[in-house]
């Protein structure tokens, strides 16, 4: 495995799988000896459940207004 010229690397999908690391999950990175090492952040301890419910209440990008919604809602009555 490489290191591209942007210090990226692919990690595995074993290893993602293994520590159940999803996308937008945060890491730490840390140095013992001579081997790097790869951890979740404390704040990914919670369940991959509650990840994606946090990940889900963000807000919302759409620009439309709560009418426009409910009449897409309601287009086929």
């Amino acid at each position: 495995m490489r290191i591209t010229s942007k210090g990226q690397v692919t990690i595995p999908i074993e290893i993602r799988e293994t520590l159940g690391l999803l996308p937008h999950t945060e890491v730490v990175f840390g140095v013992e000896g001579d081997a790097a090492t790869i951890r979740r952040a404390d704040d990914s301890d919670q369940g991959r459940g509650e990840r994606i419910v946090r990940h889900l209440r963000r807000r919302g990008t759409v620009a439309m207004s709560t009418d426009e919604i409910m009449a897409l809602t309601r287009a086929d009555e």
